[in-house]
């Protein structure tokens, strides 16, 4: 007795999984990439103890003893520097602040850089308590670390929000474009399908994936650097999941019409890079102009990035998230919406 026929729907869901674990570049940028990238950066910004700044002194008359008196105090680690090779150093960032010795002494550094700026103060501070400056009081320190103030806890949030979008983007949009190339949509247009469960099957693989590709990064963070969520995770689950459907919404629409895997990346970067850039994955996007932050703002990936982080390092629930969410919501439903009135067969 042969088996009943599944719905078009669902034959066709189950026909992209396969596709994709048939693909194991694609398995291995959806779910090794990104814990690969957690694993070099949270390395590479660890904050197991306070980082000293790297001070050069020019080699000159006196150098030897602005060099002892620098390598006594606290939070510097100093180099003496022959004069032909300060600058380089500096350039380059192997030191963040060069002394030349003197009375006064000179400080050569960059006030553009963060680090060079701190390494002037400690430095600055050194010299004039070696010189004989008392400070007038001492103050009271209380060091507070509070939990989620690591790079790492902000940044696997971002990472995340990243990993939904190339991959909601990119697996959506190239399986679309070369099933138009190989002429197979010809093909399913003849079939008594609908061009919105097409396009729906697709959004629905998608999120088949997204359990796996959400908690291997997730229990990557926890186990590897500690890295919990302050708030719900049946919260962070909702946004990735509508993240996954925007992303995937904007995949379909930016295949709808376009005939070769050329165009189709080209469109793909086009659409992806702004939101590398502004979205806050590495770095915050309050750095921007005041002026552009509206349309930094208004992106997707700046939603979602601005949600997760919200609930993982804040705690906060879903209703305080509103803003975020509709923005995602809304370029979901439009994406999909335009993407089914302008999506081409041929």
């Amino acid at each position: 007795m042969s088996e009943r026929p599944q719905p078009a729907l669902v034959e066709l869901t189950r026909a992209r999984m396969r596709e994709f674990l048939r693909e194991p570049e694609a398995v291995f940028w959806v779910f090794a990439f990104p814990v690969l990238m957690a694993l070099a950066l949270g390395i590479a910004f660890r904050s197991e103890r306070t980082p000293e700044s790297l001070v050069g002194v020019l080699r000159a008359p006196g150098s030897g003893e602005a060099v002892g008196q620098l390598a006594r105090a606290p939070g510097l680690k100093v180099r003496e520097l022959a004069p032909e090779e300060a600058a380089t150093a500096l350039r380059n960032g192997v030191v963040s602040l060069v002394v030349v010795p003197g009375g006064p002494p000179t400080y050569r550094f960059d006030p553009t850089r963060p680090e060079s700026r701190m390494a002037r103060l400690l430095v600055d501070a050194a010299l004039q308590r070696a010189a004989g400056r008392a400070d007038a009081w001492q103050a009271r320190e209380e060091t507070v670390t509070s939990p989620g103030s690591r790079y790492i806890d902000w940044l696997l949030p971002g990472l995340l929000g990243m990993n939904i979008m190339g991959t909601g983007l990119w697996s959506v949009g190239f399986s679309v474009v070369v099933a138009r190339t190989r002429k197979l949509l010809k093909r399913l247009m003849a079939t008594p399908m609908s061009r919105g469960a097409y396009l729906l099957s697709h959004l629905l693989a998608r999120l088949v994936f997204l359990t796996l590709e959400v908690a291997a990064l997730l229990a990557f963070g926890r186990l590897v650097f500690g890295v919990r969520s302050s708030g719900p995770l049946w919260v962070v689950a909702a946004l990735c999941l509508l993240g996954a459907m925007t992303f995937s919404g904007l995949g379909l629409l930016v295949a709808s019409r376009a005939r070769t895997i050329e165009a189709v990346s080209g469109l793909m970067n086009v659409v992806m890079l702004p939101m590398w850039l502004l979205s806050g994955v590495f770095f915050s996007s309050s750095h921007f102009p005041q002026a552009a932050q509206p349309f930094i703002r208004a992106l997707p990936l700046t939603a979602l990035n601005d949600a997760l982080r919200a609930v993982m390092l804040e705690g906060r629930g879903l209703g305080t998230v509103s803003l975020d969410v509709a923005i995602l919501a809304a370029w979901g439903l439009a994406s999909f919406v335009v993407a089914v009135r302008i999506f081409r067969w041929r």
